[in-house]
């Protein structure tokens, strides 16, 4: 990417979205790109920040590896689950290919 964030170039953003997968219009990619800047700046930020003596945290709450024994409970009924789907073959829930070419 460009020496300075807001430097961020449309094509630069062309290429983050092509990587995520993302199909946006030229005005779209235009807007993200501003936003994008604007979320590196903020990063750029973050980075200067003076961190010595600070402890990392991955999760805030004191509980650690909460864990409990995995039991099956109650399902929904096929009918029930039939008509919240999206789209079904019954008695399947029909979803996207995530794998292979079917992604974006």
């Amino acid at each position: 990417m460009s020496a300075a964030p807001e430097e961020l170039t449309v094509d630069e953003t062309r290429k983050v979205a092509r990587l995520s997968r993302l199909a946006l219009t030229e005005e779209q990619l235009a807007e993200q790109s501003e936003r994008l800047a604007a979320v590196l700046v903020y990063i750029e930020r973050l980075r200067k920040l003076d961190l010595e003596g600070v402890e990392p945290l991955a999760n805030p709450a004191e509980e650690t590896n909460r864990l409990r024994d995995d039991e099956a409970g109650e399902g929904l009924p096929t009918d029930v689950l039939m008509r919240l789907a999206p789209a079904v073959s019954p008695p399947f829930v029909t979803t996207p290919k995530t794998t292979g070419d079917g992604g974006a």
